[in-house]
């Protein structure tokens, strides 16, 4: 029977499900290829290497009565006897590069602006790392990113939507950038 007809008085499914039909599988043929082309030839090394799959995750996410979260998952695939979680949130890695290359600035159309402007680093600091302020109007943030390194010694940081200015003398480093940021 044709999709429209069986689901014809149930016109949001029929949507919902059209709409969805028509996705590409492309990436997720890619992904299963990939797959077992790494475990097979794991295997041919000899590295002890088991394969699981969505139904065994979630039959031991359930028989260790844990919540539905990916990184409790990705926890639960394979031969799990017994799982102590001694966190309720992981640490989120997010890949954010080194900084800025880009040499001139654009106006709204993509045509460059001004011309290229040498900039002087403020040494010690670039874009990325994570500092606490510890004096001056904006005393108490902690682990905030420096978005901007301005050349006279200031930098622009970003709390929730808005852009701060804080002096170099103002801050203290927790953590120097090394392309990643690093949030709970």
């Amino acid at each position: 029977m044709d999709i429209r007809e069986f689901l014809e008085n149930k016109p949001s499914v029929l949507a919902r499900i059209l709409k969805v039909a028509k996705t590409p599988l492309k990436d997720a043929a890619a992904v299963n290829s990939t797959r077992s082309k790494i475990f097979e030839t794991l295997k041919a090394k000899g590295l002890p290497v088991i394969a699981g799959s969505g139904a065994g995750t979630k039959y031991n996410r359930c028989r260790l009565n844990l919540p539905k979260e990916h990184w409790i998952d990705a926890a639960c695939v394979g031969e799990v006897e017994n799982l102590t979680i001694f966190t309720s949130q992981p640490l989120v890695v997010t890949a954010m590069g080194h900084g800025c290359r880009q040499m001139v600035q654009m106006d709204k159309y993509g045509f460059p602006r001004i011309g290229y402007k040498a900039k002087k680093p403020v040494p010690g600091w670039k874009t990325g790392d994570i500092i606490n302020v510890v004096k001056g109007k904006n005393a108490g943030l902690k682990g905030v990113r420096i978005k901007t390194v301005r050349s006279k010694g200031n930098f622009d940081i970003r709390k929730g939507d808005k852009i701060l200015s804080v002096s170099r003398n103002h801050i203290q480093s927790v953590h120097r950038r090394d392309g990643y940021n690093y949030s709970f």
